[in-house]
Parts: structure tokens; sequence; C-alpha cells
């Protein structure tokens, strides 16, 4: 059996090597959905990963899947600029991101461009993702998330890559692990489930656990939704519950505005802000483990 490393934008290195890990943000990200707040600066992203470098941080995973600017030929200079692991995805977004004709080229063929990203590299970088990741809709999965997950479920098979899934509004992770791990097979412990911040219900939390999954908690720069004030208490009650070793943390950085190169709060706010106020509500060693052993376990493949 192949030792269990994770895939970097410099290769694959041992899990331990990631350090203290921001499970999900952007370094380039561009959608219809967000014109002119686009995050296409190499100069803003590599001074963002340096600060996040300087306030500790070790590694970040990059949710910006196919065909949204991931960049991912800047992505390894960055990279060894900050000092700072960086984790790519392929995958796809919920369809409003895409023109038609995007998709239309993607039929039949989806499964077959996850797994060549994953093993030879996106477009012809040569930088291989580490991750898929896809999308469900708001309290439901319509046809484009059951195309997407089956192709994720298909590729994460012929891998072993962790899925990782944007659950609109922090809804639908029932409906999510049913499909993914229910119908298609994938084992919930290769399941990133994303922004749960967002729709902090308790009861779904604990089942969403409770299957083996990992969930994030990954938006504390989204002053509109639920996140740093109730997060401690949604944290805290799923430890409190066991399930300590399941839980991530990440910053979703999607705009250039809310970078901290331009004065939002940005990558660093998980650490200056968001680690703190958790250690206060948790202890250290807890909130030590979320941001390092867990994302170390959450990421780490033994590659096929």
């Amino acid at each position: 059996m192949a030792p269990r490393t994770v895939r970097t934008v410099l290769g694959d290195v041992p899990p331990a090597e990631l350090g203290v890990c921001n499970a999900h943000d952007h370094l380039f990200f561009g959608s219809p959905r967000l014109p002119g707040q686009e995050l296409r600066d190499a100069g803003a992203a590599t001074a963002e990963l340096t600060a996040f470098g300087a306030a500790g941080g070790g590694s970040v995973a990059q949710w910006t899947p196919y065909g949204l600017g991931r960049r991912a030929a800047d992505l390894p200079p960055l990279a060894r600029a900050a000092g700072v692991h960086v984790v790519a995805a392929t995958g796809l977004h919920q369809a409003v991101h895409y023109a038609p004709e995007v998709l239309d080229r993607l039929r039949g063929r989806l499964a077959e461009v996850f797994v060549s990203e994953l093993t030879e590299g996106l477009a012809t970088s040569g930088v291989r993702a580490g991750f898929i990741k896809v999308a469900g809709g708001f309290h439901a999965l319509d046809a484009h998330a059951r195309w997407t997950m089956t192709a994720a479920a298909e590729a994460h098979h012929a891998t072993g890559a962790p899925v990782a899934v944007h659950l609109e509004l922090g809804t639908g992770a029932l409906d999510v692990l049913d499909l993914l791990c229910g119908e298609l097979g994938v084992a919930p412990s290769s399941v990133i489930l994303g922004h749960l911040n967002r729709a902090p219900d308790p009861v779904v939390h604990r089942q969403a656990a409770e299957s083996g999954a990992y969930l994030a908690f990954d938006g504390p720069s989204r002053a509109n939704h639920a996140t740093d004030w109730r997060m401690p208490d949604a944290v805290r009650d799923l430890a409190d519950a066991g399930f300590g070793d399941r839980l991530l943390l990440g910053g979703d950085t999607t705009t250039a505005g809310a970078r901290s190169v331009n004065g939002g709060p940005g990558m660093p706010y998980l650490l200056r802000r968001v680690r703190p106020r958790l250690e206060l509500a948790l202890g250290s060693e807890l909130v030590k483990q979320i941001l390092t052993a867990n994302p170390q376990r959450a990421f780490a493949v033994g590659w096929t």
C-alpha cells in the first residue's frame, strides 16, 4: 500500500509538513456571479499567502475548481515565495458559475477530466490537483450536482482523492452524504463538507459528524453569515460529543475586497482572530488538533 501523502502544487509531501492548515480558501477565483471582484492578481495572492504564513500558517487548500480562474501555473512559484504549501482542486462548481458551452464540452468525460487533473496536471501546467471540489444546491441536489458528484465519486474510486463539497448556505449536508456515500460508495472519511457555519443546525451537524465525514467551518471573513459569534458553540458541541477529530477550519476569501492586503480580513484572520477566540472556548490543544492533525488526515491519500 502506498504511504499516505498530501498532493501539493510542489509535489507530494508527508501530511505532517502541512503544519497549520487553512482547509478552505482561494488564491485565484473568478465567476460571472462576482463581476469586478475576481482574484486575479498574482502579486496580491503572493502577499496574502505570505501574510498567512507570517501569522503561523503552513498550508492552504485552494477550493477553486475547473474553469474558474485557478491560474495553476502561478501556484508553484507563489507557494515557494510565501513558504506555504498549497493544495489545488479539480472539480466543478454549480452550473450558474459557467457558460453553457463550457459544460457542454465536459459532457460524457467529466470523471476523465478530474482523474487527469489529479494524476497528470491542471491544463498544461503539470500542477496536479490534490482533491476534488463539487457543490450542492440550496437544501437540494439538482441534476447538475448529481452529475458532478457522480463524476467526483468515479475519480475518487480511481485515485483515492478526497471530495470537498460546497454546501449552498450550509444546507443539504445529509442529501450530499446520501448520494456520495450511500449511492456512490465514497467512504465518509474521504468527504469534506464545507460551509456548515452558514447553517448552524446542531442536529444536522451531529448527524453529519456521525457519518464519519469531515465538517469544515470555513467562512469567518463573511460578516453576513452566522460565523464567528456562533462558531465556538457549534464546534464545542461537536467536540463534546466526541467529534473533535472531524472538524476543519478555513477562511474562504472569494473577492478582492476581502483580502487583507486590500483592507479586508483575508487569510490571516483565521489565525489572528478566529483561532484565539476558539482557544478561549475550546482550549488550545483542541484548536491545534483542528488546525493541524485533522487536515493532515483529511487531505492525505495513498494515491493509486
